[in-house]
């Protein structure tokens, strides 16, 4: 597969929610897994995360994409399990809305701080990740499938 020189994929929020998360939710351009590859993010460990990351995107040193499908228990009301062998996600602050060019809300945006050990007695890290949902009116009552998963590390 050929890159061009200085590729970097860089979307907004819109761009992430609007066109990647609602193809992929239709099931839509199946090419765009090469960017965005379909990944429990939460059956890993976030510092393996990097070498799962799309085949486009394998060079990048500061952040991946992957879709994550929805838990049965979370398409059911309940809670996602956001634990990992060695540690948990924890969300930190309240969700926020992604809006587009036309100031409509298109999605949910929350971000998720990872902590080694067991809560509530985990060491917080480095690593951060924006979890994004996609709104759709026309369907309001129908489950999500999957979610998008930014993956961020910020050095400490």
């Amino acid at each position: 597969m050929l890159v061009a020189v200085g590729f970097r994929f860089f979307p907004t929020e819109e761009e992430l929610v609007s066109f990647y998360l609602r193809n992929q939710l239709d099931g839509m351009r199946r090419d765009m897994h090469l960017v965005i590859p379909v990944l429990n993010v939460y059956d890993e460990e976030p510092w393996d995360l990097p070498k799962l990351a799309g085949e486009l995107c394998k060079g990048d040193t500061e952040q991946w994409f992957y879709f994550t499908p929805t838990q049965e228990k979370e398409a059911h009301g309940g809670r996602p399990k956001r634990t990992t062998a060695s540690g948990y996600w924890k969300a930190a602050g309240s969700p926020g809305y992604v809006y587009s060019s036309d100031d409509q809300v298109i999605g949910t945006k929350r971000t998720m701080v990872f902590y080694k050990g067991k809560a509530p007695c985990g060491r917080k890290t480095k690593w951060k990740m924006n979890e994004y949902r996609a709104i759709d009116p026309s369907a309001a009552a129908a489950p999500k499938v999957n979610t998008l998963n930014n993956c961020i590390v910020f050095q400490a």
